[in-house]
């Protein structure tokens, strides 16, 4: 009996060692699904509410502004913000078969975008509507066709629209540009009667009084570029115009040159209009000024056209400022002969000639020893404006020459010395005698054919040509003929090469 007791008890205890393992086991994994549970629900609640580690990418430029959020409902299902998202795509028009799809709050894109801006506006506004936790974008660019002329008929039309939008400011400016146009023309016209007053040259007159309206129409400009809203472009003119003057001056080198000489020579006045003078190996009257060349008639007639920069760089010689006009001319004699001797004769030659001056007086000097003769340079002084100083030089020296025969004065040409070592023989005859005379008398000169006048035909009186060659420039085309900067020679003081 014993035995078969504690036999039932061994049985009632495994049952219930089983029971209560069974028990145990169920409440350990009661407790297990409790716990998980909760730490497993601030995860669940912050995914329902959108609150998390969720990054949002930087956004570039859009076409348009994206609401921050986009209310549905207090708490939103996928397919409500499906359908919401749908209906805004395909209401902007912006895209080819938008397509949406949503699963626990992470919104899929695809389709065809137009543009880059409009796939990133799509991926903009699905991440700020409600409820949204991640935005996958698969949206595409659409193609462009080459031979799409759209995006280019859109610019047109958005410079149309533009520009009729400004047409009022547009007039405003015009108007304002008109006015300083007619305020820089009146401030250069005071100019120019300002500095009339000391000024009498017509270049200075034209360059102050340009200066002067071009300041004026700069400030102008420079108002209306301030209306327009183009203040960098405003400061660029006025900043920029000495930069602007330093590239033209490079680029333009020569005739900014010879535009600043010509203002140069008129300010300093070397020479007016019908003037002689000479500039480098050029020699003749003047004719007029122009802003590029200085303009002159030669003695044979002809025109020159002379750039203002050589004419400012060279030696000017101007042989009309002073009508008096010295000259020489040389004539040797022979050793024999005395020397104060003919220097009192070639200066009586002078005295007696009409066309010389007195003051200052001719001078007969003593030049140099030459081979064979003794020379003599002969100076005397005419008045430029009646003679001409090459035809009383002429008829001088043939003058002189008839006083120094009269006088027996030999005037030997050059001779070379010959040396004959072993000597030249030499036989005497009684014919001698007769032969040496025969040769002096055909040897000696005769003056009776000498015109003793102080001028002759072929002289032509010895009168200045000078007004028959500007006769004649007035007569002739001056190429390239532009406004006289000088003054005209009223009195003139010409004189002839």
């Amino acid at each position: 009996m014993k035995g078969e007791k504690n036999s039932h008890m061994q049985k009632f205890a495994r049952k219930y060692t089983r029971k209560f393992n069974a028990s145990q086991q169920a409440r350990l994994l009661l407790t297990g699904l409790f716990l998980l549970c909760f730490f497993l629900s601030p995860i669940s609640a912050q995914a329902q509410t959108g609150i998390g580690p969720t990054a949002t990418p930087v956004v570039d430029e859009s076409p348009s502004i994206v609401p921050d959020q986009v209310d549905i409902k207090p708490t939103a299902l996928d397919f409500a913000i499906r359908k919401r998202l749908v209906k805004i795509l395909n209401a902007t028009g912006w895209y080819i078969d938008p397509q949406v799809e949503v699963q626990e709050g992470v919104v899929f894109l695809s389709g065809l975008a137009k543009t880059e801006d409009h796939r990133k506006w799509a991926g903009d506004l699905a991440r700020n509507t409600q409820d949204v936790v991640a935005v996958v974008n698969k949206m595409q660019l659409t193609e462009v066709s080459l031979w799409d002329f759209r995006p280019a008929y859109e610019e047109l039309r958005n410079i149309w629209s533009g520009f009729i939008r400004s047409l009022p400011l547009i007039g405003f400016n015009l108007l304002i540009l008109l006015i300083s146009v007619f305020i820089s023309r009146l401030t250069a016209h005071a100019a120019r009667r300002t500095l009339k007053r000391k000024l009498s040259n017509p270049l200075l007159l034209n360059v102050g009084g340009y200066t002067v309206g071009l300041l004026t129409f700069l400030v102008g400009l420079f108002i209306v570029l301030q209306i327009a809203g183009l203040t960098n472009v405003a400061m660029t003119v006025i900043g920029g115009t000495g930069l602007f003057g330093l590239i033209l001056g490079i680029a333009f080198r020569d005739i900014t040159e010879n535009f600043l000489a010509s203002i140069f020579l008129s300010m300093q006045n070397p020479f007016r209009s019908g003037d002689l003078v000479g500039i480098g190996e050029v020699e003749g009257f003047v004719e007029a000024l122009t802003t590029r060349v200085t303009i002159l008639t030669t003695l044979e007639g002809n025109q020159v056209q002379i750039p203002n920069s050589t004419v400012y760089k060279s030696n000017i010689y101007n042989f009309t400022s002073n009508p008096k006009r010295r000259t020489d001319f040389l004539i040797g004699i022979g050793y024999d002969d005395s020397i104060s001797k003919a220097q009192e004769v070639a200066l009586k030659v002078l005295l007696d000639h009409p066309a010389v001056l007195d003051d200052p007086e001719p001078l007969v000097l003593v030049d140099a020893l030459g081979s064979a003769t003794v020379n003599l340079r002969i100076y005397f002084w005419i008045e430029g404006n009646e003679h001409s100083w090459i035809k009383v030089k002429s008829a001088l020296i043939r003058l002189t020459k008839r006083a120094f025969q009269d006088a027996g004065i030999s005037m030997p040409d050059e001779a070379r010395e010959v040396i004959f070592p072993q000597g030249v023989p030499v036989q005497m005859n009684d014919s001698f005698t007769d032969i040496h005379e025969n040769f002096l008398m055909k040897s000696t000169p005769k003056n009776e054919d000498e015109s003793p006048s102080s001028s002759t035909q072929a002289e032509a009186h010895l009168s200045s040509e000078a007004k028959k060659i500007q006769e004649q420039s007035r007569e002739s085309w001056t190429p390239g003929e532009g406004e006289n900067l000088l003054q005209k020679n009223q009195s003139p003081n010409t004189n002839e090469e």
